[in-house]
């Protein structure tokens, strides 16, 4: 029997081997990276969706109490924003997301906070210049996560 044959063969199997689980690997990579993606940018949205709502739920609160009750509308608004579940979904993306990311956010979360307690006392009312104020601050806010966001799913961080 030839010797070189033989080698031949164990160095072609090694190879083929190897070749095999190095295309496996990187597969593995692209398609776990490709998961992790979806994954946080699943996580964005319902962050960010979690967020409008609650802002949405405490104005019409805000606005409700003010047209329909006397005095302030403390426990309706911090009601709703308790039930939007913002501060659940703040630590999942804490937790999950990128730094650069969860530093955004929590401006977003900063800004949203600052409009709870101005819903809550009542002043300013939502139709005046100093309530905008305040709105556009939040849409800064919230504009400069998205843009953090999208960087962070192009990057693949």
């Amino acid at each position: 029997m030839d010797w070189t044959t033989l080698a031949g063969t164990g160095l072609g199997a090694v190879v083929g081997v190897g070749a095999t689980l190095l295309a496996d690997r990187v597969r593995w990579r692209r398609e776990t990276g490709e998961r992790d993606r979806r994954e946080r940018r699943d996580l964005y949205v319902t962050c960010l969706t979690r967020y409008r709502l609650a802002y949405e739920d405490r104005h019409t609160a805000a606005l409700a109490h003010r047209d329909g009750h006397a005095g302030r509308p403390d426990a309706a608004v911090r009601d709703a924003f308790r039930a939007s579940g913002c501060d659940e979904v703040r630590e999942t993306v804490l937790l999950c997301a990128p730094q650069e990311t969860t530093a955004v956010m929590e401006d977003v979360y900063t800004t949203l906070r600052e409009l709870l307690e101005v819903f809550a006392a009542g002043d300013p009312a939502p139709d005046t210049p100093r309530f905008q104020e305040h709105r556009l601050r939040h849409a800064q806010a919230v504009r400069a996560a998205r843009a953090a966001m999208r960087d962070a799913l192009e990057r693949g961080a």
